[in-house]
């Protein structure tokens, strides 16, 4: 099979799951939710949007700045545009194919700025690191401050159906975390007793050889000329994420008394759904639905805000991709020519 029919494989294979979970999400509904999902898009107050897009680009010209700070611990001096725009086109290609993304910003490194592809990507790979850092910290922030309302969440969504289902008159969340308890010592003492040969499986050695490239990755961040500068444009990154999500929560009526806490609440299980499905098509409008359940937001309303958030993403990034791949030749040319 050729590269480009692998691509047209795995674009149709994740187009395909977007399309089967708005099928999932979609097919539980009334006719009368369906409307209230279209005439909440319809009605939404698209200033509210149109104000959140700005916080899109600032954060990824703030992560251009952060990946320039990690390409200059390398003796390199990239300009600005050629960052920003390297970053725009790697968002734009991800949202074809996972880690093209990537691929793509580091290449127009390699064209308009000469770094060498494979240290570029090594800068990649430590930023995506850092990334998945933050992101656990929010994940289990989260969690705590929302413990009492997944609790509850939880306990209707899952415990009593399934002790419905199996005609059981104890309480079974119990019994479940006695499971995993159960489950988590087993798996312990599997480890234990095969840990030679677990510990020679090619999987295992992957993992490992992941885990140790992602502690090296986090101990050159070291090298960078500014940290606290480097530690700024990191959580300024994640903060502007917060900030869109929660601007368009005031266009529709149903979510603009929630706070900033259902904010970080969409932001990290909205996250999830972009690892989950490439460009969190389709999934990603769902987990905000159920998300916002947690707040007393209608599940349509709640649907509707979602494709609000990932469309204006969407958009945004698929324009900026379009015209920072315009601008890149022409830009560097005038540059070359004045040189």
């Amino acid at each position: 099979m050729t590269q480009k029919l692998k691509n047209i494989v795995r674009f149709t294979v994740f187009l395909g799951i977007g399309i089967f979970f708005i099928w999932i999400f979609l097919r539980n509904l009334t006719p009368g939710q369906k409307q209230d999902i279209i005439s909440s898009m319809g009605t939404a107050n698209y200033w509210w949007i149109l104000l959140a897009i700005p916080l899109g680009v600032l954060s990824h010209f703030l992560r251009a700045m952060r990946w320039k700070m990690l390409i200059e611990t390398m003796g390199y001096k990239p300009r600005n545009s050629n960052m920003f725009f390297a970053v725009i086109i790697g968002y734009f290609a991800n949202l074809a194919l996972p880690r093209l993304g990537e691929v793509s910003r580091c290449t127009v490194l390699t064209k308009y700025e000469d770094v060498p592809f494979n240290k570029s990507f090594g800068t990649v790979i430590t930023e995506r690191a850092l990334d998945l850092v933050i992101f656990l910290i929010l994940f289990f922030l989260n969690l705590a401050l929302q413990a009492d309302r997944l609790s509850g969440y939880i306990n209707e969504k899952i415990y009593k159906p399934i002790q419905a289902k199996l005609h059981l008159s104890y309480d079974l969340s119990g019994s479940l975390i006695i499971l995993m308890l159960a489950f988590l010592i087993i798996f312990g003492l599997i480890f234990l007793v095969f840990r030679k040969k677990i510990t020679s499986n090619s999987l295992y050695l992957k993992i490992l050889k992941m885990v140790l490239g992602f502690v090296e990755g986090m101990k050159s961040l070291l090298k960078v000329r500014n940290l606290w500068l480097f530690i700024f444009y990191s959580l300024s990154i994640w903060a502007l994420y917060l900030l869109m999500a929660y601007l368009v929560f005031f266009s529709i009526p149903g979510s603009s008394h929630l706070g900033i806490d259902a904010g970080l609440a969409v932001l990290v299980f909205g996250s999830i759904g972009f690892m989950v499905v490439q460009g969190g098509i389709g999934i990603y409008p769902a987990i905000v639905a159920e998300t916002l359940v947690l707040y007393g937001v209608a599940s349509a309303q709640g649907y509707a805000l979602g494709w609000l958030i990932w469309t204006s993403q969407n958009v945004t990034i698929a324009l900026g991709g379009i015209i920072s791949l315009l601008l890149l030749p022409i830009l560097n040319n005038r540059k070359n020519v004045k040189a």
